[in-house]
């Protein structure tokens, strides 16, 4: 027998006898039986000791049956070569191999990652040798087909301190703990649909691409993106090809992006892109055509292609914003002003815009408290015939005066109350201060003169708008010759048939409904037969230019002709000198409202003036 046979032949005798001892091991590492083992023990004692015995052989079939029965808990024995002598079902489902394959294999050759074979022998030969226990961990240990797997391992060892320590590893499959971690970690960086990285993510990302920047004094441009009404696409056409328009959006987009560019999905239909190496205008103007022409192709939805647009509001590092929280809020701002402009319109950020927004902030906190505190109140401008001088009618205009500044514009307040919904508290509120008004001068005598208050758009979405109007006149005492109301076109073309409808039932009833800004909106002259108006306002900036412009002067003139072959009385706004008067008589306009003759006054002057005690003339009143 040459020595490796014979080494061979040791090592095999040494495997058997461990299997021996760890079957030995297993039935008498208990309570001491030495003293029922001699053979000059009484029979009594025999048979006592012949069913301890059993007892734990039947102990050792239950410990087996139970280390085979562990689908997901591991258990290997080893010798003190590290030679395995051990291995259950569940080592088999874990790491592939049969007992039979495993037998008599080193550790290491088997389940040990080749980076960790040196650490796994020496620390193995240190608990053997010098005691040190191997702590329980967290290890990726190695399948049959090379894959790593994910345990939890613990050691101990049976025949401590003897030649033959028997050495055993319990260990647990981490494999769906590890892969739920992963999941839950994609889903807190990325977005599920697009796998593009989240806010968070593309936040942090853009942090250390600004730390880059500044090493290498680099300028940065940050894109923010809104798809044009998503909504409507979702609503139409279903979710699915919403979705879909998202990931051929996002497919695009990566085409476009650099190994350097940053591209994320922060909501539902809003983008943020980071292009870094960006210094001169011009290069930000490329970079938003390039992002621009990726909708300029069709998206095919629904199997029909479509012309989808998206808002764009950039900023510039370090011009617009030091962090990467300040870019993609200043992004967001200048996003939100091209939003206001329509569709597919782009914003350069600017501070004068994040300026107007903390105003408005400001002033949206500040509304609510206004209407508590009654700081608002209404001024009459008063509408006078062209041909006579006369005042004929007043229209009531809304005024914000706060208690601790200077007074407010309504066209800074009129939209924040729109998109608070705080319109409709406001409304209410200037239809009943017109109704009482109207009720007080009608004490002092003075009944010539009808009141017109402005509807706004926002204020007709609630169904009983209308009925609510009449309401308040009816509990005032009031009738349709002593409240008017104006509207612009465009809030008629967007109003539903219930609005037209209550629309017809008062202007059946004798109510003033007057058509304002008309030839500033997009309805068709067609449309006028259609509408329960009774009086056109010709919008001022017709009116402004009308002697020097032709253009100007032919719209007004024709405005004024189809107001009076329709029927409908003719209302010029804004008429500031003698000139614009002399106009408007030439072409029969019906009143004049404007500087020329009488600015909006509060009540308290009104009641003078039509009292007699405030002179007027041709020009400006006192």
């Amino acid at each position: 027998m040459n020595i490796r046979d014979s080494r061979h032949h040791k090592d095999s005798e040494r495997l058997k006898r461990n299997r021996r001892k760890f079957s030995d091991t297993l039935v008498t590492n208990g309570p001491n039986t030495s003293s029922t083992a001699g053979t000059d023990a009484h029979d009594a004692d025999k048979q006592e000791a012949e069913i301890v015995r059993r007892q734990y052989l039947e102990s050792e079939q239950r410990f087996r049956a139970l280390l085979e029965s562990l689908p997901k808990v591991a258990v290997q024995g080893y010798d003190r070569d590290r030679r395995v002598i051990y291995w259950n079902e569940g080592s088999t489902r874990l790491y592939g191999y049969t007992a039979e394959e495993a037998q008599g294999q080193l550790l290491e050759d088997l389940i040990i990652p080749a980076f960790m074979r040196d650490e796994v022998i020496q620390a193995h030969s240190a608990w053997i040798e010098e005691g040190v226990a191997i702590p329980a961990s967290e290890l990726e240990l190695k399948h049959k087909t090379g894959e790593l797997v994910s345990v939890f391992s613990q050691h101990l060892m049976l025949n401590e301190h003897t030649d033959s320590p028997l050495l055993f590893c319990v260990d647990v499959d981490l494999s769906s703990q590890k892969r739920a971690h992963r999941d839950l970690e994609f889903a807190t960086r990325f977005d599920r649909l697009t796998h593009l990285p989240n806010r968070q993510s593309f936040e942090t990302d853009l942090g250390s691409l600004l730390d880059a920047c500044r090493r290498q004094g680099h300028g940065l441009l940050t894109l923010y993106l809104d798809i044009d009404h998503f909504v409507e696409i979702n609503d139409a056409l279903g979710y699915d090809q919403g979705d879909r328009l998202l990931i051929e959006l996002t497919r695009r987009l990566k085409e476009c992006q650099r190994v350097t560019d940053l591209v994320s999905r922060v909501s539902s239909d809003e983008f943020v892109l980071a292009f870094p190496g960006v210094h001169l205008a011009p290069d930000a103007r490329r970079i938003v055509r390039h992002i621009q022409n990726v909708f300029r192709e069709p998206f095919v939805l629904d199997e029909r292609e479509r012309q989808v647009t998206a808002c764009l509001g950039v900023a510039l590092f370090p011009e617009n914003g030091e962090s990467s929280r300040e870019l993609i809020r200043n992004a967001d701002v200048a996003k939100n002003r091209a939003k206001l402009e329509g569709r597919g319109a782009v914003r350069f950020f600017q501070q004068k815009l994040h300026d107007e927004l903390v105003r408005q902030h400001y002033l949206l906190a500040r509304l609510e408290e206004a209407l508590d505190n009654g700081e608002f109140s209404l001024h009459y401008q008063p509408q006078v015939s062209a041909a006579s001088g006369r005042i004929e009618n007043l229209e009531a205009l809304l005024r914000w005066q706060p208690a601790d500044g200077p007074t407010i514009s309504p066209g800074e307040f009129i939209p924040l109350a729109e998109r608070s919904g705080l319109i409709h508290r406001l409304g209410d509120w200037v239809i009943e201060e017109a109704c009482r008004q109207q009720v007080e001068w009608r004490a002092k005598g003075f009944h010539e003169h009808r009141i017109d208050i402005n509807v706004s758009g926002r204020q007709l979405v609630r169904p009983d708008a209308l009925k609510r109007f009449e309401g308040s006149l009816q509990r005032h005492g009031l009738a349709a010759r002593d409240i008017g109301i104006e509207l612009t076109e465009n809030v008629l073309i967007e109003a539903d048939e219930t609005v037209i409808e209550d629309l017809r039932r008062l202007y059946h009833r004798g109510f003033h409904i007057a058509l304002d800004d008309f030839g500033t909106g997009y309805s068709s002259l067609s449309y006028l037969k259609h509408f329960p108006v009774t009086a056109l306002k010709i919008d001022r900036s017709f009116i402004q230019d009308a002697p020097t412009q032709p253009k100007d002067r032919a719209i007004m003139e024709g405005a004024i002709l189809i107001g009076h072959r329709l029927g409908l009385e003719v209302v010029a706004e804004g008429v500031e000198n003698a000139e614009q008067l002399s106009l408007l008589r030439d072409m029969h306009c019906d009143l004049i409202q404007g500087f020329f003759f009488f600015r909006p006054m509060p009540a308290k002057e009104i009641d003078r003036l039509l009292s007699g005690f405030m002179p007027s003339h041709e020009g400006l009143s006192s």
